[in-house]
């Protein structure tokens, strides 16, 4: 720990005295390499305390960028604890929900109307579905998601529509679509979650005054986590703090723990803001918290295999702790039982449930341990499961309120213009969309254009949002979603299902969500929740953003929260029960017992990665990820056999375990048994060769790979072939004939893949 003088301010005490550098550091730019475990969020909390009581800036000076909700919550409740200022009105909050408080007091120069919504993922995905129903393209060669991830990706980019260098017809047309799923979103008033980013990037960046004034504001600029930003997010904080300013900019990140590639985190954005700030001094937190010793000795000797580290070390004070064990099983049933019943004799002995976390590379492994678990009687849960605003009943009172907010949002009017059933088709929804696209209209104001009963039940649909937004005139946010539920005819649907109990408490949980809301919020519960008149008698109930001075009600607000906490991923904490997750979903989390399941060549790591350098140091990050979950105790496992996606795998432990230091390792189960170290040298030879797992038989023998004499098609390796869901790839491998003939196929951004070609459908690419 620190040694201050007595007259130092209480927050900097118990610091030490790497944090203390950290959080007295001058206002210049500066990296804080944050190692698992060492304090991270004190860090920076402690940071805006100290400038903000040191009189170096006020509350408005200072933005702080997380990327959880939860985690922005976290230091404004800390915050307030520390000082005694009203932390309301600081910029404090995720990268969207701060797009999002931008562009609501700038929305007339972003060209976006007042009350434009959010879309989350699924209404994004079920907008570009009606813009590729509307093209008359093809479902299975324009895949809805994939076109999404392309958008999506695009956005995350930078890239407009007319940025992307069409590169062949495929690429022409998903440009096309794009532009006509922006036109779509403009037309409504509606964003989806990059969108955020991107406009608000755009706006700074062309508007040089407006840039200029909150540079001039911002005189401390704090991002957590920044190994997991991504091209636009860097982009959008050197609008804010731009190089060569006076500006303090503190990036506090663990390059060691960059695991999101796959959503366009960029690692190296933490190397390239050290060299384009001039970062003077790198600040290394390295004193662990959470762990002993033997776990963080793995953990430190795993990472060191990876060549592209800015560096640190982790170390403990609290001595070396439980060796690592290590378990060898002959099946994943195998493995499953073991591991119940480590957990139950953990359990026994004190250890509570919550407390015990099994960690997994693929969702597909988790069947297995949740049927030894479900047969065993121990309660478990799986983490990260629907969250409380995406479960349907709550998007169909969502989509109400929205089109009571705005009632030309079409994908709202989309969501339940039929639910409950009202008798309106695909083929009417169908007629409805062609004459909006005719007129440049929104659904609801084309109503009119479809004749005869299918206009008529259109029609009452509107009449009955219309009645809705007139009878919660002057109602509490908690009132009109009372009112709503029951008009709308939700509260009778689920009355009559079979499940609908659950659905309607949970109904009754958005009214107690709502009511929480604007009391935390400090609007009031007797808030008038809808738009009002700001002359009006009721207009004080308002009350006006904290920065902006904008006037926002209630009702907006909520919908606002509700868009930004589905598009969270974090989920809540559960009971007592063992937690099921994977290694991705367990960042940021910690549990006193940690086990690993899955060790396996092609399993962890993965065997997309395999053949990618900078894919296999990921995994190599997302292994540390996991080790540096425990505090007390971890497990490692892996299995010989393994039932997967349908197939028996034949498997060698991983070789991140012959990465790791003896001396910390105990293990279970003979060092050599089954299938020793010759083996794995075996199935290296194998995989370089092509021939991958399919050619490992018995206990260290391989099979000579298969030549291939005939195959379907007439294709050839070093061949590029389209497929519908993966898109276009190169022949890698081809082996077998007949019904049993296979190719492994390299896609790219999807990987490698092997597929039966009896059943692939893969069209050559000429």
């Amino acid at each position: 720990m620190s040694s201050l003088p007595a007259n130092e301010p209480p927050l900097l005490r118990n610091l030490n005295p790497e944090q203390l550098a950290a959080v007295t550091l001058p206002a210049k730019p500066a990296l804080i390499l944050a190692g698992a475990g060492s304090g991270k969020t004190r860090v920076l909390t402690t940071r805006i305390a100290w400038l903000l009581s040191t009189g170096q800036v006020s509350p408005g000076g200072v933005m702080a960028v997380t990327f959880t909700n939860k985690a922005a919550k976290e230091m404004l409740t800390r915050l307030s604890a520390m000082l005694p200022i009203n932390v309301r009105g600081m910029w404090i909050g995720t990268f969207h929900g701060l797009c999002n408080r931008f562009l609501r007091a700038h929305w007339k120069l972003a060209t976006l109307p007042q009350s434009f919504q959010i879309l989350d993922a699924q209404d994004s995905l079920g907008a570009v579905k009606r813009v590729i129903k509307a093209m008359n393209l093809d479902e299975e060669r324009f895949v809805p998601k994939q076109v999404s991830w392309f958008v999506a990706g695009s956005k995350e980019d930078g890239l407009r529509p007319r940025d992307i260098a069409p590169r062949d017809e495929q690429t022409r047309k998903l440009i096309e679509i794009y532009q006509a799923y922006e036109d779509q979103c403009q037309r409504e008033g509606v964003v989806d979650f990059a969108e955020l980013l991107l406009r608000t990037y755009e706006l700074l960046r062309d508007n040089d005054a407006l840039r200029e004034h909150y540079q001039r504001r911002f005189r401390h600029v704090l991002v957590d986590e920044f190994q997991d930003t991504n091209r636009l997010q860097y982009l959008w904080l050197k609008m804010f703090a731009p190089p060569g300013t006076s500006q303090g900019v503190f990036a506090v990140g663990d390059d060691d723990q960059s695991i999101y590639a796959f959503r366009g985190a960029l690692v190296g954005n933490m190397a390239d803001f050290e060299r384009e700030y001039r970062v003077e001094q790198v600040i290394k937190l390295e004193q662990n918290y959470r762990s002993f010793g033997n776990i963080l000795d793995a953990a430190n000797e795993l990472i060191s295999h990876n060549t592209r580290r800015l560096g640190k070390n982790l170390r403990t004070d609290a001595g070396p702790g439980e060796p690592v064990r290590v378990s060898e099983s002959t099946s994943d049933y195998g493995e499953a039982q073991w591991f119940l019943d480590e957990a139950q004799a953990l359990h026994r002995a004190g250890t509570p449930r919550s407390e015990i976390a099994v960690l997994y590379r693929s969702n597909a492994q988790s069947r297995v341990i949740e049927s030894a678990l479900f047969n065993a009687g121990v309660p478990y849960r799986v983490y990260g499961g629907l969250r409380f605003f995406e479960r349907a009943e709550v998007k169909h009172a969502l989509a109400y309120l929205r089109l009571i907010e705005n009632a030309n949002d079409d994908t709202s009017f989309l969501r339940v213009v039929n639910f409950p059933t009202r008798g309106i088709g695909a083929r009417t929804l169908e007629q409805l969309q062609d004459a909006a696209r005719s007129s440049g209209r929104s659904l609801a104001q084309s109503v009119a254009a479809v004749p005869g009963k299918a206009g008529a039940n259109l029609a009452a649909f509107v009449a009955l949002v219309d009645a809705m937004r007139d009878a919660t005139q002057g109602l509490t946010l908690r009132q009109i979603i009372e009112h709503v539920v029951q008009a709308s005819g939700l509260a009778d649907f689920y009355r009559t299902e079979k499940e609908g109990q659950e659905r309607l408490e949970n109904l009754d949980e958005l009214v107690n969500a709502a009511e929480a809301f604007v009391t935390q919020e400090g609007f009031g519960k007797e808030a008038i929740a809808l738009p009002i008149d700001e002359q009006a008698p009721e207009a004080d109930l308002i009350v006006p953003d904290a920065d902006t001075g904008e006037i926002q009600s209630p009702l907006a607000a909520f919908l606002t929260h509700a868009a930004l906490e589905a598009g969270d991923n974090q989920a809540q904490a559960g009971a007592d029960a063992i937690q099921l997750m994977t290694v991705h979903s367990a960042k940021g989390l910690e549990f006193d017992v940690v086990f690993i399941t899955g060790l396996e060549e092609g399993l962890f790591p993965h065997e997309n990665s395999m053949s990618d350098h900078d894919g296999l140091e990921e995994e190599r990050r997302l292994a540390y990820v996991a080790i540096t979950r425990a505090r007390q105790r971890l497990y490692l496992s892996f299995s010989q056999t393994r039932l997967l996606h349908g197939q028996t795998r034949y498997n060698v432990k991983s070789r991140f375990l012959e990465e790791l230091p003896e001396g910390a390792l105990k293990w279970l189960t003979p060092r050599h048994q089954g299938f020793g170290s010759g083996f794995a040298r075996d199935y290296q030879a194998a995989w370089q060769r092509g021939s991958g797992l399919g050619s490992i038989v018995g206990a260290g023998r391989v099979e000579p790979p298969v030549q291939p004499r005939s195959t379907p098609g007439g294709l050839r390796t070093g061949q590029s072939v389209f497929h519908n869901k993966f898109g276009e790839g190169v022949i890698v491998t081809l082996e077998g004939s007949g019904d049993d003939a296979r190719a492994q196929i390299n896609f790219g951004r999807h990987g490698m893949k092997w597929l039966a070609l009896s059943v692939a459908k893969l069209t050559p690419v000429e």
